[in-house]
């Protein structure tokens, strides 16, 4: 690399795969700040487009720089940016909004019809170098390493879908023990939810989340039936908070029969297309139900850093690092459904 070019992975093909390339340093604005990348994570949305699929296709421009999940240093600032050092340690927030919305001028930032993504629809973070507003960088205090740093973004999902309810003596059901619903787990119980059973049947994933979470009562949907486990728990009219993290129809279904009269359900997992929805069952027990999308800005942030720095404990919930040389392998971890998190080294 040159003194103004800089390694990415790139999606640089309409085909399934990434590649190494030689890019650019982006050159920044007056209100931007350049980050130079310690470590990033690998995402879900990372997968979809490596694999191509029909979600990719149709929403990343070709050539793009990918990834999202990102913890570094600012080593450039923009002139009309304040409060921020050089040097400083950070992690952004990769949702880049507008500020003439209704919902923007509003201060729901994360609710921006206009929102596009930094590795999605801009140019990402599996790179040497990245350019993000000043706006959207997050401080990281010196006792959040970089390997947590990195997975801030996903952490932020399942802080914003658990803490979407109150679960306070909260008696909580989650399904889909992926990264992120264990992290949801360990969120709900740093919170003070009595009961916490987290549902799948990836027997990987659930014995990785008892390793996380010890206190969560894991189920394999394949090998035991949630209505012994509730009665085992004493949970004689269901569980009251549900949080669906898989995307799964069948797990939808489960949560909604699960819960309590008036119980609330959290939805962060996306079902693959339409989904039928037994909305008189809905109706009649009075279930409230609230769509989960990224971060609040910047409240989830700050809940999950006081979190981390009073206890909350995900670190190993990352499973595999791998040099950035050695990204083939580390997508092929995550693709496995065997992993946790996995993290890129770009130092």
């Amino acid at each position: 690399m040159t003194a103004n070019t800089m390694k990415a992975l790139a999606k640089s093909k309409p085909e399934p795969g990434l590649w190494m390339i030689e890019a650019p340093v982006p050159e920044i604005g007056p209100d931007e700040v350049l980050i130079r990348i310690n470590k990033t994570g690998i995402c879900g949305t990372d997968i979809h487009i490596w694999n191509w699929d029909e979600w990719a296709a149709g929403t990343v421009p070709v050539p793009m720089i990918t990834g999202h999940e990102f913890a570094g240093e600012i080593v450039e600032i923009g002139r009309n940016v304040t409060g921020l050092t050089l040097g400083q340690r950070c992690s952004g927030e990769g949702h880049l909004i507008g500020t003439d919305s209704r919902q923007s001028r509003a201060g729901k930032f994360h609710l921006d019809p206009g929102t596009r993504g930094i590795g999605v629809n801009e140019q990402g973070a599996f790179a040497q170098y990245l350019k993000l507003p000043a706006f959207n960088v997050v401080p990281l205090p010196d006792d959040i390493p970089d390997d947590i740093g990195a997975i801030l973004d996903p952490l932020g999902n399942a802080v914003h879908t658990a803490l979407s309810f109150d679960l306070l003596g909260e008696d909580v059901l989650i399904t889909g023990a992926g990264p992120i619903g264990i992290m949801a787990a360990a969120v709900a119980r740093h919170a003070g939810a009595r009961n916490v059973v987290l549902t799948d049947i990836n027997a990987d994933r659930l014995t990785l989340a008892a390793d996380v979470v010890p206190s969560v009562r894991t189920v394999n949907v394949t090998k035991e039936d949630l209505h012994d486990v509730a009665h085992e728990l004493g949970l004689t009219e269901g569980f009251d908070v549900g949080l669906e993290m898989s995307g799964s129809q069948a797990a939808l279904d489960q949560v909604v029969e699960a819960l309590v009269m008036g119980g609330k359900i959290a939805l962060l997992g996306i079902p693959p297309g339409e989904s039928p929805v037994n909305w008189g069952r809905i109706v009649f027990k009075a279930i409230t139900i609230k769509g989960v999308y990224g971060r609040e800005m910047f409240e989830t942030w700050y809940k999950m850093i006081a979190m981390l720095q009073n206890g909350l404990d995900v670190s190993r919930v990352i499973t595999h690092r791998f040099d950035v040389s050695e990204f083939a392998e580390g997508f092929a971890e995550m693709k496995s459904g065997r992993s946790g998190k996995v993290v890129l080294d770009w130092r």
